[in-house]
């Protein structure tokens, strides 16, 4: 696989916009841990492989287990998981299947029972976030194996 353009270089003022984004939602008081299982999960569905080597080395990092990490894809089917994350990531599928799936009334009052109004929103950014970074690393096919985590993996 070869990489069409590095897009942080040809336009660093949009990379930066997205930066800020992303600054934001690892400031928002989201745990560190259930905002990588967002990522993950929204990367397996949008078949990111960039993003999924990306943010499994930071969950690994920071923790999160290799258990929890290879039944990801079937959070429903196993035990691993708490009700607030089985909450995020079903919003996490929602939202980035909202084309198919218009965010339904029943899904959003679920997940409201595991996030306040302010949490709600910032799980939400975090969903519109990576989701725009899986098409950005998609469509200019970033290199997956490329990406090596921070000492600090919170990022």
């Amino acid at each position: 696989m070869e990489s069409r353009l590095n897009y942080v270089k040809v336009s660093p003022d949009a990379y930066k916009a997205m930066s800020g984004l992303e600054m934001y939602v690892k400031h928002s008081g989201l745990e560190k841990s259930l905002l990588e299982l967002v990522k993950i999960r929204a990367s397996q569905i949008n078949g990111c492989g960039f993003c999924l080597d990306m943010h499994t080395q930071d969950a690994r990092a920071g923790g999160e287990t290799e258990q929890r990490l290879h039944t990801l894809s079937a959070w429903r089917d196993t035990p691993f998981f708490t009700d607030r994350e089985r909450a995020a990531l079903e919003w996490t599928e929602a939202v980035t299947r909202i084309a198919d799936t218009r965010a339904p009334d029943n899904t959003y009052e679920s997940v409201r029972k595991y996030f306040t109004e302010l949490e709600m929103v910032d799980l939400t950014m975090a969903i519109v976030a990576i989701n725009a970074w899986n098409r950005l690393a998609i469509a200019f096919r970033s290199v997956p194996g490329t990406y090596k985590p921070k000492q600090d993996a919170s990022r």
